[in-house]
């Protein structure tokens, strides 16, 4: 009896002993193992075997960031075996920086980072998330220390870039890749928000009114130039209508010259037919007709008639000797 409980418990050992040999790494994820404490092999995603107590995984402390129930952030540590190499992102706590203009500001950073060689993340630096913690808090005050406030604020893409190429360079030997830095806010004290404040609403006013003066500026030309318009356009109007007032005139004046041309003609051809002078018969009618205009009208008029008249009434008689004639 005491035989088999021996057998049973051997046999209870064994099985332990190979099950503990066996690990399964998730994906995305490995395993250091080492042999009698030397670094023997690093597991990867899958089914691995290891040979219990005498290979064991590598422990490593690492530090985590966590959200209190206040809404502050702070640290907890925590032994691990199995190293994550998905990218992994990393919020820093506040820290306040100088700028080169002497201002003091609070500046939150984000990072995001890889593990592409656990081998050197492990046994090249302590504690690789605060290293690169400490390491980015002193690359951003150096930054930022070369910049003036007004830089810095309006430059996050070039503190970033340089931080990420910075931050890059020097984790390259923990076997890191700093894919992006974030820069999330950038305080200054509230002093300098207040001044800021009022030189950006002094802007906005200073950018209102001089938009506002040069509508009114543009306004006025446009006014002056639809002035102007309507002015060369009226005289226009008004040059284009006398030319065809006077071209309608001289076309009057033409063709009534060219009806008593025509009337003169015939009368004087009828005159010369009758042997008499046509110019004292055109001056006779010419005589009559302002005769006629002369006593035309409604009130009683006394006419004159001058000395001189009596030659052109004899043309009347003329014109009598000429009809008789006919």
């Amino acid at each position: 009896m005491g035989a088999t409980i021996i057998v049973g418990a051997i046999a209870l050992f064994i099985v332990i002993f190979a099950i503990s040999g066996f690990k399964i790494v998730q994906q995305s994820e490995t395993m250091l193992i080492e042999r009698l404490g030397k670094y023997n092999r690093t597991l990867t995603s899958g089914i691995n075997v290891i040979i219990p107590m005498i290979d064991r995984p590598r422990e490593i402390n690492w530090r985590y960031v966590v959200m209190g129930m206040d809404g502050r952030k702070f640290s907890r540590f925590k032994t691990i075996t199995r190293i994550d190499l998905r990218e992994t992102v990393y919020d820093f706590p506040k820290q306040n920086v100088i700028t080169k203009d002497n201002v003091g500001v609070e500046i939150n950073a984000m990072i995001y980072f890889q593990i592409v060689d656990a081998m050197k993340a492990v046994y090249e630096i302590n504690n690789l998330p605060d290293a690169i913690e400490k390491l980015t808090q002193t690359t951003l005050r150096n930054v930022i220390g070369e910049l003036e406030l007004d830089e810095s604020l309006v430059s996050r893409d070039t503190i970033n870039t340089k931080l990420r190429l910075i931050l890059d360079d020097a984790t390259n030997k923990w076997g890191v890749k700093v894919n992006r830095v974030e820069i999330q806010d950038i305080n200054p004290p509230t002093d300098i928000r207040n001044a800021m404040e009022k030189q950006m609403r002094a802007e906005r006013d200073r950018r209102a009114a001089i938009l506002e003066a040069e509508g009114q500026k543009r306004a006025k030309i446009l006014q002056a130039e639809g002035f102007k318009e309507s002015e060369i356009n009226r005289a226009e109007g008004d040059r284009q209508a006398r030319i065809l007032e006077a071209e309608g005139k001289a076309m009057a004046i033409k063709t009534v010259a060219e009806a008593e041309k025509e009337a003169i003609q015939q009368i004087s051809a009828a005159v010369v037919d009758q042997q008499g002078d046509p110019v004292n018969y055109l001056v006779a009618i010419k005589y009559i007709e302002a005769l006629k205009e002369m006593t035309t009208g409604q009130d009683s008029k006394t006419v004159y008639m001058p000395y001189e008249a009596t030659g052109i009434l004899s043309s009347v008689g003329g014109i009598k000797d000429l009809l008789k004639g006919s």
